[in-house]
């Protein structure tokens, strides 16, 4: 589908090839893509609520937790639980971005389409199915699930000072976009710890690392700047939900400031949901990847 936010994102960054995008992206999902679907027990989810703020959530399961039953239909055997921002949401179809990782392969896919829960699964009909490049995928193994424990939701419109430890030491994020008819997409940002800064307790900013130019996201926030970030614990089970609003810089000498950046992203946070021991899988850190801009 031709997108205008993708084009003029790719336009500014001085690509002039035809077709490379959204535009680009088949429908169907090869057997060598739900043959990886099927063996994955992480799935980060992106879709907006009803006032249009967009989440990002993630589904942690068994091997097989997420099946393909024909090359248009992905489901999963559960649904966001309460507390996620996410939960609920899929009560009615809706756009939804899908991101599925392995981080000890560095391999991720990614799957726009609709979604649906019903009877306790999470239905999506697939209109995107692409693969992405394993850079600045940090190496992580499977440890294993924990026994469940008391799982609280803390609700807040700004960031805390555990937030901002959290944040400034993350070498992963994932990040929730959409637009009004044209979809919602779920993305991964990876980066040596200190990647992400913290300004206070509302202001995040990243750069923005050298990709595969589809400028997905970015092409997204150029026509809706509301999007969500979602940073995991990945040794605890916490996750850190935060919505807000972003803009890309284009300020070439803000970027020269920051290794590897081709621009810098800035995001104001207005809400924030902290829960803890939401996610029974845990990874134990392996390496960081060589992208990594140092």
């Amino acid at each position: 589908m031709f997108h205008r936010g993708e084009q003029a994102v790719q336009r500014r960054a001085g690509l002039t090839v035809d077709g490379w995008g959204s535009a680009g992206v088949g429908a169907t999902i090869p057997q060598v893509a739900a043959d990886f679907l099927t063996r994955q027990r992480l799935i980060v989810l992106a879709a907006a609520d009803d006032t249009g703020a967009a989440w990002a959530g993630a589904l942690t399961g068994p091997p097989e937790f997420v099946t393909v039953p024909d090359d248009r239909t992905i489901v999963a055997d559960r649904l966001p639980a309460a507390g996620d921002p996410l939960s609920g949401l899929f009560d009615t179809e809706r756009p939804v971005g899908m991101l599925a990782i392995e981080p000890a392969t560095r391999r991720r896919m990614r799957v726009n389409g609709r979604a649906r829960g019903d009877g306790g699964r999470l239905t999506i009909r697939t209109e995107q199915v692409y693969a992405n490049c394993p850079k600045y995928i940090q190496t992580r193994a499977d440890a294993g699930d924990s026994p469940a424990e008391s799982r609280t939701a803390q609700v807040t419109d700004a960031l805390t000072a555990g937030h901002q430890r959290w944040i400034a030491t993350a070498d992963t994020f994932f990040v929730a976009t959409y637009v009004a008819g044209l979809g919602a997409d779920a993305s991964h940002r990876g980066g040596n710890p200190g990647f992400v800064t913290v300004t206070g307790d509302r202001r995040l900013t990243w750069p923005d690392y050298v990709g595969n130019s589809m400028y997905m996201t970015l092409g997204n926030l150029e026509l809706e700047p509301r999007c969500g970030l979602l940073f995991l614990d990945w040794e605890n089970g916490h996750t850190l939900h935060l919505t807000g609003r972003a803009r890309a810089d284009w300020d070439p000498a803000r970027a020269a400031a920051v290794p590897g950046a081709q621009r810098l992203i800035d995001f104001d946070v207005e809400r924030v949901v902290h829960i803890t021991g939401y996610l029974p899988q845990r990874w134990s850190f392996g390496k960081y990847s060589r992208f990594n801009p140092t």
